[in-house]
């Protein structure tokens, strides 16, 4: 069933409603064939290579929004490290690590609600000069943005944006109350009329339904989101859902699964999370997944690095090297 249905969508077919929902519930013994059909999808259009992402935060905490699974929003009393924006010689630091660990895409991401003008160029002299030394793919995460702003950050070098749509429409409002779904789309489409790849994705398991996860996978799919992460709930106390409990592997592999089966020629990254949801299954994951990231996420630690390349050796997949990395790996 599953080999098929995989096979339908490799010829052009998009998962009904039906099917998609029959992806999120299908019994437990059938997890490893519904990841066959998975993996037979993705090795169609990527084979066996794995995109490596990291993540360095450019400043924490002082957020205005109020979104209810973040430690640095208003709403939030965790303990975490608060700092301003920093330096472009800094953020030069963290590309300088990233080439060396092998990391295809660096992301540059800032809590707020959206970069000041000051931000910006900060980003934008900080990615000219990444481009320059080390040929690195850039993806930013600054919140909502404005038309000169992704015109800028275009121009600079910037390939992907990052602003996840998080959840579904219907549960928009649950998770935060001082932003619109529409405003998350808009930005969106602000950077794809820009010319840079949208980067847009979900955190799941936030108490939504199923049926939620369905229409994310959809939502994702009509905007044309050439990478989309994935997040597992990594429920912190001091925010609206802390204590909340609502995932186990099999579900969260479950979900990988569909969201390749409804975005098959897309990035789908396995992100925040995963040490926690996915435990000792990890490396399933990437038989539906083709991308992950390495090393610490915002404000929640990963798992070490080595482990993840090990896990990587393990399955007998490639690391997907930029160009550069490339020269020197043969030199």
């Amino acid at each position: 069933m599953w080999t098929q249905l995989a096979q339908d969508v490799i010829n052009g077919k998009e998962l009904s409603d039906h099917e998609a929902l029959a992806i999120l519930t299908v019994n437990d013994d059938e997890l490893l064939p519904l990841l066959h059909g998975a993996f037979q999808i993705r090795k169609h259009y990527y084979g066996k290579k794995v995109k490596l992402n990291m993540i360095m935060n450019a400043k924490s905490g002082y957020c205005p929004e109020d979104c209810g699974y973040c430690s640095q929003s208003s709403k939030s009393t965790a303990p975490i490290e608060k700092y301003p924006f920093i330096t472009k010689e800094e953020i030069l630091e963290g590309a300088k690590r990233a080439f060396e660990n092998k990391i295809g895409t660096f992301c540059i991401v800032a809590s707020g609600r959206g970069p000041t003008r000051k931000d910006v160029k900060v980003v934008s002299e900080a990615v000219s000069e990444i481009k320059e030394k080390y040929g690195l793919k850039v993806c930013a995460c600054l919140g909502l943005l404005k038309e000169e702003q992704a015109e800028q950050l275009k121009l600079a070098g910037v390939d992907r944006y990052n602003h996840n749509v998080n959840t579904s429409q219907r549960h928009h409002d649950y998770i935060t109350t001082t932003h619109t779904y529409d405003d998350r789309i808009n930005t969106i489409e602000i950077v794809k009329k820009h010319g840079i790849s949208p980067c847009s994705g979900a955190i799941i398991g936030m108490k939504e339904t199923k049926e939620d996860v369905v229409h994310i996978a959809r939502a994702l799919r009509a905007l044309d989101a050439d990478s989309i992460p994935i997040n597992f709930l990594n429920a912190i106390d001091g925010t609206k859902l802390e204590g909340t409990k609502e995932l186990n592997p099999r579900y969260s592999l479950k979900v990988l699964a569909l969201f390749r089966y409804m975005n098959p020629t897309k990035e789908i990254r396995v992100a925040g999370g995963r040490e926690v949801n996915l435990g000792t299954l990890q490396p399933l994951a990437l038989y539906p997944a083709n991308s992950i990231f390495v090393g610490d996420y915002l404000t929640t630690a990963g798992q070490e690095e080595n482990i993840d390349y090990r896990m990587l050796e393990d399955l007998g997949f490639e690391i997907e090297l930029a160009e550069k990395q490339e020269e020197l790996s043969r030199a």
